[in-house]
């Protein structure tokens, strides 16, 4: 069962990060936010690039997902994809 999972997500992750769709960007954080609590839980870490305003909008959204374990972080990452990425 949790190996199911991890195959759907690295499908939906592939997904995503291979999409030429055009996603609005509190989608986007959404996508973010909950692919970082998939992947690393509570052990947050500052966001890539060079925009701290951004980076502050990345984090922001990362912690609001705190009460999630990884494992409800996927599914609800996966979810996200199939509405958004048809």
């Amino acid at each position: 069962m949790e190996d199911d999972l991890n195959k759907e997500f690295e499908a939906a992750y592939h997904k995503a990060s291979t999409t030429t769709i055009k996603l609005p960007p509190d989608i986007m954080l959404q996508f973010y936010a909950y692919y970082k609590q998939a992947t690393k839980g509570n052990n947050y870490e500052n966001p890539s690039g060079d925009v701290q305003l951004r980076n502050a909008f990345k984090l922001n959204a990362w912690f609001q997902l705190s009460h999630l374990t990884e494992k409800e972080a996927k599914k609800e990452y996966i979810k996200l994809v199939n509405k958004f990425l048809k």
